[in-house]
């Protein structure tokens, strides 16, 4: 299955993500948007509240791929593009977090996950850094943090149980699905996949994906949102 995002372009766009709003859209151009709607979000919402040429046109039809697609915070981001197309006041409040980072803290193991997202700067913090820390740093303002709860691996292994089924190569698939079963699945899993490239790369996309996706969904249940990173 071609996503339309090889790793070569997929590599411009992150770039391009911290450098050039116009890059972005430009790289979306021809390109379908379902493999990237969640990592290119909020460059599009900050693209349609500076006017940028073209930023409606592409995130009109970001909002529409968001509602097909239904994942976990996709809702989420099409509302948010909306807004934004509609000159409408956040009711959300901006916060300068990035998604990657957020989704470190909600999943994976329960024993050593989860933290802190500091409401001034948006940076986060591992449960761990905190433990460490001075109980004069740990504490300090209460209504400087926000206390993220680690769910756990769960949702990652539902990713590979979605992935799997969008595998077309039956031979791989097999080996897919006896590598989900017991202990170290994760690795297992990854293994595998490492046999076909390409499928490695679109399964790395997918997770991204659904992970920031995730992350989203907890950020707007806790009333803020991704405040949109500007650049040139």
């Amino acid at each position: 299955m071609d996503t339309g995002w090889d790793e070569h372009a997929v590599r411009a766009l992150r770039a391009a993500l911290h450098t050039s709003t116009d890059t972005v859209l430009e790289l979306m151009r021809g390109r379908p948007a379902d493999a990237v709607l969640q990592l290119i979000g909020d460059a599009l919402v900050a693209a349609v509240d500076d006017r940028l040429p073209g930023a409606r046109e592409v995130a009109t039809r970001c909002a529409a791929a968001l509602h097909v697609r239904g994942w976990t915070g996709d809702a989420e981001l099409a509302d948010q593009l909306e807004a934004a197309l509609a000159r409408a006041t956040p009711m959300l409040r901006p916060l300068a977090v990035d998604l990657d980072e957020l989704s470190s803290l909600l999943e994976g193991d329960v024993v050593y996950g989860g933290g802190r997202l500091d409401l001034e700067t948006g940076q986060t913090w591992p449960a761990m850094v905190i433990d460490e820390m001075s109980d004069d740093d740990a504490d300090g303002d209460p209504d400087r943090w926000l206390f993220v709860e680690c769910v756990g691996s769960r949702p990652g292994y539902r990713d590979m149980e979605v992935f799997l089924d969008s595998v077309a190569d039956p031979a791989l698939a097999e080996q897919l699905r006896i590598a989900l079963g017991g202990r170290g699945a994760f690795r297992r899993f990854k293994d595998a996949l490492s046999q076909s490239p390409n499928e490695f790369h679109r399964y790395r996309l997918f997770s991204d994906e659904r992970r920031a996706g995730r992350a989203r969904a907890w950020l707007t249940d806790q009333g803020y949102r991704v405040r949109p990173r500007r650049i040139g």
